[in-house]
């Protein structure tokens, strides 16, 4: 499924992953603030699985662009325009930082939006 094409799974939950690759530095970090974020909008029953992607092919065929990625309902909400799949560290960047985890209040947003969307 490439990241453009997903459509909200109405039925059972929302289906959000922490995709890494193998001993990613940031994997720990990361799923702190994706738990963080999936509380703070009123989501602590959502829980998010951890997908290791092993080689170029898996990364290009679902469109992973570096670890940590965070798919929610099979798209990556922060994907740049002609980001390139990659088995790669990812550095995100916010209006005052650049880091290796996303940024708590965009992700924040990123899961509203898409609670949001499952609801209509």
């Amino acid at each position: 499924m490439s990241a453009t094409s997903w459509r909200p799974a109405h039925d059972g939950p929302m289906d959000v992953q922490l995709l890494v690759v193998t001993d990613c530095p940031n994997e720990r970090p990361a799923a702190v603030v994706l738990r963080r974020a999936l509380d703070d909008v009123g989501l602590s029953a959502v829980r998010f699985t951890i997908r290791v992607i092993n080689d170029q092919a898996e990364a290009e065929r679902i469109g992973f662009t570096g670890s940590p990625s965070v798919f929610i309902e099979g798209r990556d909400p922060f994907v740049e325009p002609g980001q390139r799949p990659a088995l790669a560290c990812r550095l995100y960047r916010d209006d005052t930082a650049i880091s290796g985890v996303p940024p708590l209040a965009l992700l924040r947003r990123a899961l509203k939006q898409a609670a949001d969307q499952r609801n209509h």
